[in-house]
């Protein structure tokens, strides 16, 4: 199994800053618009990480056709789920 060496690590004010962009995000962004439509820039390499990281901690979640949702504190979403049937 290869791993894959990682250059740069994400700081916390730039994990916020994509946060905040997708959370303000009017429709939902695919990754490359996404990642140009930051404020600052960043690697591309350390903004798939965060990418990585906030699909991990259940915050994004990827549509069908590869958009990002936001769905931490969705409240609309978590009212959807709880009464959504269990398989």
């Amino acid at each position: 199994m290869a791993t894959k060496t990682i250059l740069h690590y994400p700081r916390l004010d730039t994990v916020l800053m994509v946060e905040d962009t997708i959370q303000d995000a009017k429709n939902y962004p695919a990754r490359m618009e996404l990642w140009k439509s930051l404020p600052k820039q960043v690697q591309y390499q350390t903004f798939q990480i965060i990418l990585d990281y906030l699909l991990k901690s259940n915050k994004i979640i990827f549509t069908k056709d590869n958009k990002i949702m936001w769905i931490a504190s969705n409240q609309k979403l978590g009212k959807a789920i709880k009464k959504g049937k269990e398989y």
